[in-house]
């Protein structure tokens, strides 16, 4: 039943089209958030009452006939589809009042619930080419919805996106095929076990140079990051969640997890370089969100630097920092989609995205201020909100690996984020409020309320982390570091 989260939404988008021919709204918006809500109820239930008895590994079949693809689903897959059904289902509701000026909702649903399935279906995948053709279904589906608007700034930025993202795809394509011609395998236990047999490391170094440039500009880190900053702040608000939130994680950072654990090993120079671009990307980043006043684009450079964290947990490999790096993809994927759920209903209040015009919008829009200031004080790793607990483990694992240089540069980053959050809190939200916005409103009603929910859920994280962490987080550590 696994093969559901791929097959629901795909078959959902299918008929999407022709339901919007009979009802512009109701039945679109209403259609879309019940497959998300079920998906995301299976996921916390029903999915994980089946994980119990250990690994599932299930056969494709079309029409009754074995298809050569399996899809397996262990505690690693089960936090991701969690994560990623979590933050689509609140992606639904936000767009149920943001999407009105766009028109052609259906239309819409179906591209994101496309983007759904090819990121289920990634983090389903048991062999290198299932996980090629699932990053391009969720990467043309958002290629799409970049350019939703149809402006100048959307079409090139999903332009840019396009170009840089066939290179990425590419540089994936061809490494799957020099694990392919050396073992005649595709599948993750098949080309490792294939590979133990060889002395070939040269080879596999390229193939893992190839798979770190191609995943690694999936992900945004630095130096591959150039088409993030312009295609987060162009697409309409809930994409910019969507992408920020779970895309460049499942497309990135879980494609790395899953490769470099389960196939080509996580060597220590590996480590090394893993750790290394992402404090390069924790830093520079969060520098470059300093000197921003496009308030969507300040969040897009954040991305890029939380996203260092994460793969900097994930790269120094230990129990600990694996734990601690999926721990901090989970909450970032909350509360950045929350942040981008404000920055989208200040710009459509407002009309404007640069902060310079803004302030004292907390008079006329409380609700945004108050889930705004939630999110980005869980970023910043404020206590005692989700972020701050994640990036503690973080810090004490790379601590534990006598990693104190690494571990320093995280601190600082650290405050740093906090710095630039509350640059963007004090001219957005705080201070006099300008004449021009006296009749700005609050937010309408599901924007708010996604909002509201998805800060309820970092104050939750926050609260208790030890629950979600033992039951969700160090599951997925385990899963990851003993493989299918």
């Amino acid at each position: 039943m696994i093969f559901l989260y791929i097959g629901l939404p795909l078959a959902v988008a299918a008929v999407l089209p022709l339901v919007g021919k009979a009802s512009k709204r109701v039945l679109p918006d209403f259609l879309s958030n019940a497959v998300l809500l079920g998906l995301l109820v299976y996921a916390t239930t029903g999915a994980r009452a089946l994980l119990a008895q250990g690994p599932i590994v299930q056969q494709v079949r079309w029409l009754g006939e074995a298809v050569n693809i399996r899809i397996a689903l262990d505690g690693f897959s089960l936090f991701m589809l969690m994560t990623i059904q979590l933050v689509s289902l609140c992606v639904g509701l936000y767009s149920i009042n943001y999407m009105e000026h766009y028109g052609a909702k259906a239309n819409y649903y179906a591209l994101l619930l496309v983007m759904v399935a090819g990121m289920n279906g990634l983090v389903l995948s048991q062999d290198l080419f299932s996980v090629y053709i699932f990053l391009e279904v969720a990467a043309v589906a958002s290629y799409a919805l970049v350019a939703y608007g149809l402006g100048a700034e959307e079409l090139e930025a999903s332009f840019k996106y396009l170009m840089l993202s066939v290179v990425a795809s590419a540089a994936v394509l061809v490494a799957i095929a020099i694990l392919y011609g050396m073992t005649g395998a595709l599948g993750f236990d098949a080309v490792a076990d294939g590979l133990r047999l060889l002395d070939a490391n040269a080879v596999v170094g390229v193939a893992a140079a190839l798979f770190l440039m191609g995943f690694g500009l999936k992900a945004a880190l630095i130096p591959f990051h150039a088409w993030l900053p312009d295609a987060h702040p162009s697409a309409p608000a809930p994409i910019s969640a969507i992408l920020s939130g779970l895309l460049i994680k499942v497309s990135g950072v879980y494609a790395i997890a899953r490769i470099f654990f389960h196939v080509l090993g996580m060597t220590p120079a590996l480590s090394q370089v893993l750790m290394w671009l992402a404090t390069v990307s924790i830093v520079v980043a969060a520098f470059l969100a300093l000197g921003q006043t496009d308030m969507k684009r300040m969040l897009a450079y954040s991305s890029i630097s939380q996203v260092g964290y994460v793969v900097l947990g994930i790269g120094l490999g230990t129990p600990l920092g694996v734990a601690g790096g999926l721990f901090h993809l989970l909450n970032h994927a909350i509360a950045k989609s929350l942040l981008f759920f404000t920055s989208g209903s200040v710009q459509q209040a407002t009309g404007t995205r640069n902060l310079d015009e803004m302030g004292g919008l907390a008079k006329k829009m409380p609700w945004t201020a108050g889930t705004n200031l939630v999110g980005s004080l869980s970023i910043a790793g404020v206590p005692p909100l989700g972020g701050f607990w994640s990036k503690l483990i973080i810090i004490m694992a790379l601590i534990q690996s006598g990693e104190w240089t690494l571990a320093v540069i995280a601190v600082l980053a650290s405050v740093l984020t906090l710095w630039y959050y509350l640059i963007l809190q004090r001219k957005a939200f705080f201070g006099k409020l300008a004449e021009r916005w006296t009749m700005v409103k609050e937010a309408p009603f599901w924007m708010t309320a996604a909002s509201v929910i998805l800060a309820l859920l970092v104050v939750g994280v926050g609260l208790w982390f030890a629950v979600v962490f033992s039951s969700w987080v160090q599951p997925a550590a385990d899963a990851l570091a003993k493989g299918f």
